[in-house]
């Protein structure tokens, strides 16, 4: 079952080269930074793209476990980690994608002559022919 908003805890590891981010509970989401300001950004990032992941592989969504059962060593700090998914989904499933086609020459020629956005016209065409509207 997904969620809008995920709370897990993240393990910020300081180290002279930066910092390195581990979520007990996400095996394999592993963002770093130079900062704290950006190791908060890239660990709320990398969290919602790898539960995004999941999502869509209808993998289980763990729990996330309690903070007080985890226990930070030294240069370590445990951070609680949010992502709020509906913007973060929107963003994903918007996103543009390049797609190479093929049209004759003659064809390219007169719509360039008319100024036609292929892109707009095509996206147009395609949710006329699939029966789908922008809200989907």
């Amino acid at each position: 079952m997904t969620k809008d908003r995920y709370v897990y805890p993240a393990i910020f590891d300081y180290a002279d080269d930066g910092i390195s981010i581990q979520f007990p509970d996400l095996p394999g989401c592993l963002p770093c930074a130079q900062s704290t300001e950006v190791a908060m950004k890239n660990a709320r990032e990398a969290m919602a793209l790898h539960l995004y992941g999941m999502e869509q592989d209808c993998d289980a969504i763990p729990e996330a476990t309690p903070i007080h059962k985890l226990r930070a060593a030294e240069n370590q700090a445990i951070v609680l980690v949010e992502a709020w998914m509906p913007p973060f989904r929107d963003e994903i499933e918007k996103k543009a994608v390049k797609k190479t086609l093929t049209i004759p020459k003659w064809l390219d020629d007169l719509a360039v002559d008319q100024h036609v956005n292929f892109s707009h016209l095509l996206q147009d065409a395609l949710k006329r022919y699939l029966g789908v509207t922008d809200k989907q």
